[in-house]
């Protein structure tokens, strides 16, 4: 993988919800019968890494979504998905878990300032997460994967799994045609005017 890669960060809350009654199997001339009726089985949280011109995805579930949990994505980010990077660049919102503080508030000092110089953060602007790649990647989990009712963790984590080896396998990229053009008109604010 590249020295200088270009990482896309979200993370998104699922809800993890299961049958109260056994589906009916699709048959021939009939199709497959869900129940309207569900039980909610609590909620878990996605950690969606992309690296989208290499066609790379990595998907985290974990019951919550705290500073730790951020920290921790990190520093797998570093040792585990880029261990040779020099540095990566890391785009992501401004969810207020997603600051470097997070890592000198979970690691010891030196780990993280080791992790810190290793990570360049770039934060979309204020209710421009959508400016985030790792947005598309996850409205195709939803679309592919996610689309149909899944009651446990444990269940998600295979799931998942399987659909990000399959993606992965394929090096799927994102075809992002949001242009420098296009952002000076839709984000006219941020850009100066150029008479």
């Amino acid at each position: 993988m590249a020295d200088y890669p270009v990482v896309c960060f979200d993370e998104s809350p699922y809800q993890l919800i299961s049958e109260t009654r056994t589906p009916i199997p699709a048959a021939p001339g009939q199709p497959a019968r869900v129940d309207h009726e569900y039980r909610r089985e609590g909620t878990c949280n996605l950690f969606m890494l992309v690296e989208p011109l290499q066609g790379w995805r990595h998907v985290d579930v974990t019951e919550r979504r705290t500073a730790a949990d951020f920290a921790a994505q990190m520093q797998a980010l570093v040792d585990v998905h880029y261990p040779t990077a020099t540095l990566i660049t890391v785009v992501l919102d401004q969810l207020n878990t997603h600051t470097l503080a997070a890592l000198y508030d979970v690691f010891p000092p030196a780990e993280a300032r080791r992790l810190v110089n290793k990570l360049h953060l770039r934060h979309t602007p204020k209710h421009g997460s959508w400016l985030n790649m790792a947005e598309v990647e996850f409205a195709v989990i939803h679309g592919q994967c996610l689309d149909r009712r899944i009651g446990d963790i444990a269940t998600a984590k295979r799931e998942i799994a399987a659909w990000e080896t399959a993606r992965n396998a394929t090096k799927t990229t994102i075809n992002w045609q949001f242009t420098l053009e296009k952002a000076r008109k839709k984000l006219h604010r941020l850009y100066p005017s150029q008479s």
